[in-house]
């Protein structure tokens, strides 16, 4: 598990090489990764946006930015949190992934980054 605080809110990641849906033969290397943002602080945020930046060893880097979460803005009361999963793919089954959540103060009204932690991706198929 990788995990970040920044501002009161905790993110934590669990990386999963995706042996099922990867085609190693193909370049095509997936990963599933399951997050949960957890709101230490006083007052609710809400996940505004995010905002991913993949390593991919040999193929370089990929900026990926977009709303919320799943398609979601989630609102976060202190002591609670949000959990999901995604996935992504790589070419070359190696790499990393940080990233960025734009969230706003529900009390406030102001908007604030908290990080994503850097986390590594290795396919099994690779690190046997």
């Amino acid at each position: 598990m990788f995990s970040k605080i920044t501002s009161n809110i905790k993110v934590s990641v669990v990386p999963e090489y995706d042996s099922k849906n990867s085609y190693p033969s193909e370049n095509r290397y997936v990963f599933k990764y399951n997050i949960v943002i957890e709101n230490k602080g006083d007052f609710p945020v809400k996940v505004l946006k995010r905002k991913w930046l993949i390593f991919d060893v040999g193929f370089g880097y990929t900026e990926i930015v977009g709303d919320g979460v799943i398609g979601l803005t989630p609102v976060i009361e202190p002591d609670e949190n949000f959990a999901y999963f995604s996935n992504v793919m790589l070419r070359s089954g190696v790499g990393n992934m940080s990233g960025k959540y734009l969230v706003r103060n529900e009390q406030t009204k102001e908007n604030f980054e908290i990080d994503i932690p850097k986390f590594n991706l290795l396919s099994e198929v690779l690190s046997n």
